[in-house]
């Protein structure tokens, strides 16, 4: 692996903190700007990231590492952590998470329940103000990328008044549905990428952008994943289960659920759809559109039932098809 100026930087580092960099392996790159590496040591696996110039996100993982842990959640443990220098030695929980479990064929249901318990106990551990909020100006925020990233730089349209007018309307009742369902603590991209096959199980990685959100966002992140759908029927099973596990649980959920998962979902797969659009024309990473046929095949799901967005959805099914960026 040939070094760069950054890894020798962070080899010094474990060095003065008394690592040995020697067995130091990059491991895959992921959508952040962030690089992870593992480092074997005499206490076993251990990871190492990368994360430069981003101390405000390094004292963001530590804080809700914290909070996760308190919760009764799998986290990694932290060994050396230096947010100024961007740089930490955390637990390695296992090479496999669950989007590989899944594409191999391992059964669906102990790994769901499994996450529906970890997320259930996130959620009834929320505390006020401690976690900022995932309030409306951050929704639009996420729902602007759709138009600015995958309709006119993906698509290479503009869109004309009428469009305009028509997302607005269809934005406004996202936001709304969002705000008035039930805030807790959101991880915010709770999904198979980000919860590793460990004991106990899951190991839950990737959860520095919490925030207090709607109940609905993470069994949404699960159930409606970027890179793996679930049948209809097994859904609706893991849906039922976490249902009654948050209710008894003490947890207060929206009225009726079912839309409030498909108004949620639809918010979230129009922001993954301008995000991955970003990701292949900013930071050169296009592999990331091949999945855009999923999050359309959410959306047309998601807003078939409800009237009020027969507008948005007769816009998407206008949209063209067009391959991922070479």
């Amino acid at each position: 692996m040939v070094e760069d100026a950054r890894q020798r930087f962070v080899a010094n580092w474990l060095i003065e903190n008394g690592f040995d960099p020697a067995s130091l392996v990059a491991l895959g790159a992921d959508a952040s700007a962030r690089r992870y590496f593992r480092l074997q040591t005499p206490a076993g696996g251990r990871v190492v990231m990368d994360a430069p110039d981003q101390v405000a996100v390094c004292e963001a993982y530590l804080r809700v590492r914290r909070l996760m842990e308190a919760a009764g959640v799998h986290v990694p443990a932290v060994d050396r952590a230096d947010a100024q220098a961007g740089v930490m030695v955390i637990e390695d929980l296992g090479g496999t998470d669950y989007l590989a479990a899944l594409r191999r064929g391992e059964p669906a249901e102990p790994l769901l329940d499994d996450a529906l318990v970890a997320l259930v106990r996130w959620q009834a551990a929320t505390a006020p103000a401690v976690l900022p909020a995932y309030d409306a100006d951050r929704l639009q925020a996420e729902l602007d990328l759709f138009p600015t990233w995958y309709v006119r730089q993906h698509l290479g349209l503009e869109p004309d008044t009428q469009w305009w007018a028509e997302w607005r309307s269809a934005c406004e009742g996202l936001i709304l549905a969002a705000t008035n369902q039930p805030q807790v603590a959101v991880h915010r991209d709770f999904m198979a990428r980000n919860l590793l096959v460990s004991q106990p199980n899951p190991g839950v990685i990737d959860f520095q952008d919490a925030l207090v959100g709607p109940v609905t966002y993470d069994l949404v992140s699960l159930l409606r994943d970027a890179f793996f759908d679930f049948p209809p029927a097994a859904e609706r099973a893991f849906i039922a289960r976490y249902e009654a596990a948050a209710r008894a649980a003490g947890i207060a959920l929206p009225d009726p659920l079912d839309e409030a998962i498909d108004l949620m979902g639809a918010q979230r797969h129009l922001k993954v759809l301008g995000i991955f659009a970003r990701l292949a024309y900013r930071d050169d990473k296009p592999s990331y559109l091949d999945d855009a046929p999923r999050f359309l095949a959410y959306l047309a799901r998601e807003l078939a039932p409800y009237p009020a967005y027969a507008g948005l959805r007769a816009m998407l099914d206008a949209l063209p098809v067009k391959a991922a960026r070479a």
